[in-house]
């Protein structure tokens, strides 16, 4: 017979969050951000499973040597969910969350913190633990899906029409680098490569993610919600092929000044 833990409330933690509900159920069920955009507190992140009843993870905390493996399922009708830690450090532990629509773009969030602990000093430090771990959670991802929901809203098909874009004088434009900007309605960066210049698009498009501030590193450049790498000069994704940057101008010089255009 399966010893089944006893569980006690260790702390409560609420907000409200400036999202749709659309948007929280979309970060809900995407366990592949848990250790780009959560980085300060995870370190990596592997699926064992997923489908529409949620998702089963091995999950490795930052500082730890071991993986945990936790398990989210879903309930869309009652817009709740609970993470259950299966196996590992917490093994038994339950965290039930809440999710109550308020406006299109404001959902109160109600998570309870269910552990396997009698003792009630141990007890509220854990819950004490939980609810800050939570609110930084919860921050990055206010912050991502709010990201997300204005890429959303502006993306636009590029106008492969529009005329060259003079960026400045080579010289000037040099010691400016990286330099922003914009060319038949889509935005791009403009970088040294080994020496070249090289636009690059600064929208992931995995899900729309900022590329516009990460570093340039061995050629790539690496989205911080997700972790894909591409390929500036080409554009390619090295994990996953079926991804590749959004087509960037050709960057060419014409009487000492950066010229951009569509090739």
């Amino acid at each position: 017979m399966i010893d089944v833990p006893v569980l006690n409330l260790a702390g409560t933690y609420r907000r409200r969050v400036n999202a749709s509900l659309a948007r929280i159920w979309e970060n809900v069920f995407d366990w592949e951000h848990l250790a780009h955009l959560h980085d300060g507190s995870f370190a990596e992140c592997a699926l064992i499973d997923a489908a529409q009843w949620g998702w089963r993870i091995a999950l490795t905390e930052l500082g730890s040597s071991a993986a945990k493996v936790i398990e989210m399922r879903a309930d869309r009708v009652t817009n709740q969910y609970t993470v259950t830690t299966i196996e590992g450090i917490g093994a038994g532990t339950e965290i039930r969350v809440a999710l109550s629509p308020r406006t299109r773009d404001q959902v109160d969030v109600r998570v309870e913190f269910h552990v396997p602990e009698s003792r009630p000093n141990r007890l509220e430090a854990i819950g004490d633990a939980y609810v800050a771990i939570y609110a930084r959670l919860w921050d990055e991802d206010e912050a991502m899906m709010l990201a997300r929901e204005r890429a959303l809203a502006q993306r636009l098909k590029p106008d492969f029409t529009a005329p060259p874009l003079d960026l400045g004088e080579e010289q000037a434009v040099r010691a400016a680098l990286p330099i922003f900007f914009k060319l038949g309605g889509a935005s791009f960066r403009l970088i040294d490569l080994d020496g070249g210049l090289v636009a690059h698009s600064t929208t992931c498009p995995h899900w729309l993610g900022p590329l516009d501030q990460v570093p340039v590193i061995d050629g790539s450049v690496r989205c911080p919600w997700h972790g894909y790498r591409f390929e500036v000069a080409s554009g390619a994704c090295s994990d996953h092929p079926a991804l590749k940057l959004a087509i960037a101008p050709g960057i060419r010089t014409a009487d000492g000044r950066i010229i951009a255009a569509w090739l």
